[in-house]
């Protein structure tokens, strides 16, 4: 790609007016010619860029007319079902922006749409991330802001659904403020200072909407202007194939393409969900009615992310202990902990927890193909039949209805798949990539099959194998296996323990990393020339520590590699600047 970056007219004035005031002509250009690969799933994390966009938009409309405040009022609007009922102001306004004000259900509509939209975009993304491996180094912060967003997101929606104060989410409330009272010692004074006394107080709608528009917006904002200059700073990654190392980047410049085709992702998003908002009905708030106390609606269950947590607690028996006059309730405490420990914080710590188990310090930006690490890829499996599970059951009632099954068995159902459903599917996934793990080294060994059949002279039939090409064969060739430590309780021939593997944690440790090891070895020597049974490490030593390739500047793994950041995206790549190519 050439140096060399064209720019219109129409901006180079603008450009040579900035530049003369504030010196920025320089890193605009170097940001102009950024190289960003061209590869599906990298436009799911601007999915959710673009719907954040669209949130901020619509809030902002929303915003105007919105009445956060619990003061009672007589409603006599245009939704003649609730003339005459007594509401609070926040009620009112919702049912004012959803009938009097000129596009304010589409904005309401579209502002919900978006929010779900957020939420689930921002979970695909990170699954990408995971099973792909790009929150390996020097990625662990992005990971970890990450992770931030959609714990922010969570509590985003929940307020944000909350505020209309209709009896669907007046239910969710209530829920939430037992949650917080649930907390030993503490749960009853948190809740007294959110919602100004006891529930449902008057304090609550215009906390909640100083939280939702104001101050978790402004954190969402920094950590995604944040996660963005990190992973422009740190150059972005790329799946394996052909041309791709750890020190380049290849794919086309931000600008002119990726700037046409990131401005008219947004457009396409925005047309998505003003298509929904307009076709599909969500939060029809004037259905439920103003909130209550002492109703509750039936078939009560919040947005998508949040049902983890209503089905956790649906799942949990009742269990509560009585210590020092102080009750514990379990049934609420368990429930609201569990989930987002073994989810959330076992997403934040597993960079640190493989790094630690693999010992590879080196810099990763060719990422993996998750077939190629079954440990990891099988684990994140296991989390998301964890949260399936969770998430059905936050609506037993209604598939208990639907189905003609009693509630309690759809409960119980519930509590043994909690625990067998991800074992499954952690076996059979690992089992599964280890399979597909041997159909790659069945291609390089014999070639691809053409359907073409060949009859011998002595009478045998034989299928022809056409010999993969160079781009076909560079995705497959590109696998790492980490590198293997000593066996737990392995000693030299002196009989000396290795240092490694001596002691308790060194012997988890051990274990650990012959776990990640396991794999289909793929010894070539450019003509498809592999080895390797895939049971296990065991049997796989020498081929592991001895013929696997690494890419220039990446590290074998281990510690005796030393954290070396040679491997990182360095100035002096394949062409183009900044270490970058693009596709010709």
């Amino acid at each position: 790609m050439s140096d060399e970056l064209n720019v219109p007219k129409a901006l180079s004035g603008t450009g040579s007016w900035l530049d003369d005031r504030f010196h920025g002509a320089r890193g605009l250009r170097v940001f102009m010619r950024k190289v960003f690969p061209d590869h599906w799933s990298f436009m799911l994390g601007e999915i959710a860029l673009w719907s954040f966009v669209i949130l901020l938009l619509t809030g902002t409309f929303l915003a105007f007319f919105f009445v956060p405040s619990s003061a009672p009022v007589v409603y006599h609007g245009s939704y003649v079902k609730l003339d005459g009922i007594s509401m609070s102001q926040a009620y009112a306004s919702t049912l004012n922006i959803s009938f009097d004000i000129r596009a304010g259900l589409l904005m309401r509509e579209i502002h919900h749409w978006a929010a779900d939209l957020f939420m689930a975009a921002l979970t695909i993304h990170m699954l990408r991330v995971f099973f792909t491996g790009a929150y390996r180094k020097p990625r662990e912060v992005n990971w970890l802001i990450g992770i931030a967003l959609f714990s922010l997101g969570l509590l985003e929606g929940l307020f944000g659904y909350s505020l209309p104060d209709d009896q669907l989410s007046g239910a969710g409330l209530r829920i939430f403020e037992g949650v917080l009272q649930g907390i030993p010692i503490v749960g009853t004074y948190l809740a007294f200072f959110l919602f100004g006394g006891a529930f449902p107080g008057d304090s609550i709608i215009p906390r909640m909407y100083i939280i939702h528009v104001l101050l978790i917006p402004g954190v969402l904002l920094a950590l995604i202007t944040a996660h963005l200059f990190i992973m422009v700073h740190q150059k972005h990654t790329q799946m394996p194939g052909l041309g791709r190392t750890e020190k380049n980047v290849v794919g086309q410049p931000f600008f002119p393409y990726f700037m046409a085709k990131g401005g008219a992702w947004f457009f396409f998003i925005f047309a998505a969900l003003a298509l929904l908002a307009t076709f599909a009905q969500i939060n029809p708030i004037w259905l439920y009615g103003p909130y209550t106390p002492v109703a509750i609606s039936s078939a009560s269950q919040p947005d998508f992310y949040m049902g983890i947590l209503e089905g956790s607690l649906r799942m949990m028996p009742a269990w509560e202990w009585n210590f020092l006059g102080h009750t514990i309730s379990f049934s609420v405490l368990i429930p609201f902990i569990v989930p987002l420990t073994v989810i959330l914080g076992g997403a934040a710590l597993w960079p640190f927890f493989e790094q630690w188990a693999t010992g590879d310090r080196s810099w990763h930006n060719v990422l993996d193909r998750p077939r190629n690490a079954p440990i990891r890829t099988a684990t994140g499996m296991a989390a998301v039949v964890f949260y399936g599970v969770l998430w059905v059951e936050g609506a037993n009632d209604v598939v208990a209805d639907k189905l003609q099954i009693p509630l309690y068995t759809v409960t119980w159902i519930s509590r043994v798949a909690i625990f067998v459903g991800p074992a499954i599917a952690f076996y059979v996934t690992r089992r599964t990539c280890i399979g597909l793990q041997r159909k790659d080294k069945a291609l390089l060994e014999h070639g691809l099959e053409t359907g073409i059949i060949r009859q011998l002279p002595d009478g045998e039939f034989i299928e022809v194998h056409r010999q993969l090409n160079e781009e076909e064969r560079a995705p497959l060739e590109a696998k790492k296996v980490p590198a293997l430590m000593p066996a737990p309780g392995s000693e030299d021939e002196n009989g000396v323990p290795a240092p490694q593997v001596h002691g308790a944690l060194g012997r988890a440790r051990a274990i650990a990393n012959r776990a990640f090891a396991e794999t289909v070895v793929i010894e070539t020597n450019g003509h498809g020339n592999g080895h390797g049974n895939g049971h296990g490490p065991a049997d796989e030593h020498a081929a592991v520590t001895a013929g696997h390739a690494e890419l220039p500047g990446s590290g074998s793994g281990g510690d005796s590699g030393g954290d070396s950041d040679s491997g990182g995206s360095g100035d002096s790549g394949d062409g183009g600047p900044d270490g970058e190519s693009g596709d010709s």
